[in-house]
Order: C-alpha cells, then sequence, then structure tokens
C-alpha cells in the first residue's frame, strides 16, 4: 500500500474541532467511474480501503473522472461485549449535507455538492470489518459515486461477454449471486453482485467486483475443484437478517472480472420458480409490467434523477424473466443467448434470444 504522509498538529483547546489532524496517509483509488481520495491519521483504516478496493479493474465513464475525498477518522475502542453487533445504521439529511449514523462514535457525514465525506469509527470496528466496510465506508463511497456522477443505484447483479452486460433483479433469495457466481464460472465477465451504478444516457453500468456472498449450500452444485475450494476456503459472514453466507474474494478466485464499465443489453429478473424445461425459462416483460416491475424492484432508485431515462432506453433494449433450470448453468446459458442476440436498432424478443446459437 502506497501512502502520502502529510503533516499537521492537534490541540484540543486550539482546535477543538479537530480541523487540523495528526500526520496523515493519503490512497489514491478509481472506483465506479471516480477519482477517489482517501485520508486519514489511522494506518490500519486505509487498509480497509485497500482490502475494499486495491486490485480492482480501474472504471471509467465520460466525461472525465471528478476527484472525490473522504477523510476516515478512528476513533478510541469502546468497551462492547465480543460478539456484539453494531446497531443498524439511520439516515438523515439536511442543509446540503447526508448523514448515516450507527452510534456517537461510528457514522459518515456527506457532502455531496463538494465531493466530500467524513468517515468516523471507534477502534472495535476493525474487529468488525464487513460492518465497517459495507456499512460505513462503501455508505460514503457509492452515496458520493452516485450524487456526483448522475449515477442511477440499483439493487441487483451484473455480469456480461464482450462488452455486453445484463442486470439481474429480483428479490432477496431469488438467486441473484447464485447466478452471478455461475456466471463467472462458465465464461461470463463480472461486474456486480449486489449494487449497480447505470449512467442513464449511455446504459453503461459499474460496479465494485471485490466480494461475491452466497449461501454455503450453493457450493455443492459449483462443480470446479479449483472454484469449489476457493468457495470453500472462504470466510463466513453473518449479514443483519441472520443469514450465514459465504464472502469469496473475487480478486483471488477464478473467472473474469468486467474491465470497463459494460453496455447494458436488457434486464432479467430472476424467479426462484422452476421450470422443468430448459428451452422455456425465458420470457419477456412487456411495456407498462415491465416499468411497474422495476420501479417496485428499485423503489429508491425510482425517485433518482436519471430515471426515467433509463427506465425508457432499458425497456426498448428488454426486460425478461428467468425461471430456474436443473441447474444454474442452465440459466448461464439463458444469458449467454440474451449477450448475443444482435440488437440492430430494436429490443430483442424473446424468440430471438433462443434462436441464437449457444456455443457454450
Amino acid at each position: 500500500m502506497a501512502l502520502t504522509i502529510t503533516h499537521g498538529i492537534h490541540d484540543a483547546d486550539a482546535d477543538p474541532f479537530r480541523e487540523r489532524g495528526d500526520p496523515a496517509f493519503s490512497v489514491r483509488r478509481e472506483i465506479l467511474g471516480g477519482d477517489f481520495r482517501f485520508v486519514s491519521a489511522s494506518a490500519a483504516l486505509l487498509q480497509v480501503v485497500e482490502t475494499a478496493y486495491a486490485g480492482l479493474p480501474p472504471h471509467c465513464l465520460p466525461p472525465a473522472a471528478p476527484e472525490f475525498h473522504i477523510e476516515l477518522r478512528l476513533l478510541p475502542r469502546r468497551a462492547l461485549p465480543p460478539r456484539a453487533e453494531p446497531p443498524p445504521v439511520q439516515t438523515q439529511s439536511g442543509a446540503d449535507l447526508l448523514c448515516g449514523m450507527m452510534d456517537a462514535s461510528n457514522y459518515v457525514v456527506l457532502a455531496p455538492a463538494q465531493r466530500r465525506a467524513l468517515v468516523v469509527a471507534s477502534g472495535d470496528m476493525l474487529d468488525r470489518p464487513y460492518h465497517l466496510r459495507y456499512e460505513l465506508l462503501e455508505f460514503a463511497v457509492f452515496t458520493l459515486a452516485t450524487r456526483g456522477l448522475g449515477l442511477v443505484p440499483l439493487h441487483g447483479a451484473c455480469v456480461g461477454r464482450q462488452g455486453r452486460g445484463v442486470l439481474l433483479l429480483g428479490a432477496s433469495g431469488a438467486g441473484k449471486s447464485t447466478l452471478a457466481l455461475h456466471g463467472l464460472l462458465h465464461g461470463l465477465d463480472f461486474l456486480a453482485e449486489d449494487a449497480v451504478f447505470v449512467q442513464p444516457e449511455s446504459l453503461l453500468a459499474t460496479g465494485v467486483a471485490n466480494y461475491l456472498h452466497v449461501q454455503a449450500d450453493t457450493l455443492r452444485q459449483v462443480d470446479d475443484r479449483v472454484a469449489r475450494h476457493w468457495l470453500e476456503r472462504s470466510p463466513r459472514i453473518r449479514r443483519r437478517s441472520g443469514v450465514e453466507k459465504v464472502e469469496a474474494d473475487l480478486r483471488l478466485g477464478p473467472g473474469r472480472l468486467a474491465a470497463a464499465p459494460l453496455d447494458l443489453a436488457g434486464a432479467v429478473f430472476v424467479s426462484a420458480e422452476a421450470a422443468d424445461d430448459a428451452d422455456a425459462l425465458l420470457s419477456r416483460v412487456c411495456g407498462s409490467e415491465a416499468t411497474a416491475r422495476l420501479r417496485a424492484c428499485q423503489s429508491y432508485a425510482a425517485t433518482q434523477p436519471g430515471w426515467g431515462r433509463f427506465e425508457q432506453l432499458l425497456v426498448e433494449r428488454g426486460v425478461h424473466e428467468l425461471r430456474r433450470g436443473r441447474h444454474p448453468r442452465d440459466a448461464v446459458a439463458v444469458l449467454h443467448r440474451l449477450l448475443e442476440a444482435p440488437q440492430a436498432g430494436r429490443p430483442a424478443t424473446a424468440g430471438d434470444i433462443l434462436a441464437v446459437h449457444d456455443g457454450h
């Protein structure tokens, strides 16, 4: 980790708001099409940044990447029970600021117009890297990128091939992450597993392909020995819902990460409903039904600037429903065909897609 040192001083009487800090380190990373500079007096906090974002393909979105500034501040460790879970983040806004707070020692304050954020964490949060990374650090990064770059933030996954991508949408537990995993293991480029960010005028999608989260019983459907070993050796985390999942570092596993933003060919609602016929997994969702399902699935994104144009273009390119086959690779084969289908100025129909030769 390359660190740049900036010198300063701190005196509690002369600097009650800690506006002049101790010697600070800085790290720069290209994330979601933005140029992010992270600054902290704590090397441990910057190591959390490196754990989250080092080794990812730098994605560029037109126009040139703006700079974002995030300061991370470490407060003293609190005396907590060893297995105590931190409280969930509560959000608030006012005076052109956005806030996310766990408690008085763990919070985020963002000034989107200035492309700046302050992330404060207590020392004990270093023992809870999952919560620190996802609920504080990524809260800051994702929110700044969304507001500063005009992106549409989506809850979903995305895989692709040869520069084209398909959104995987659906309710929790429908199988989006499992499908993304098997897409990765069967030749598709992996863009994101849980959060996808789309430029509404171009439908270019970007994401952070650092970790994949799947339930342990998913491993029995992984036939590749190397991939299975990678997943079995990955740590386990527990979601706030109580569900335990494997947290696999995508940078250490097999397959390819998307080297650049993907041009969306369409979206697929992943259904938990099974279909016995492998040729009947995919069906087209048209017109008003497609827009209604997109808005219901993405209630927050649907209120953001750019949603109208994004929705219009995505429906034109194609929204589908994908039911489960006998094995996840059956659904992956459908995604391959969807990504191979020509668009030629019009959205491909389900019949067009299923007629395309599948060479995988």
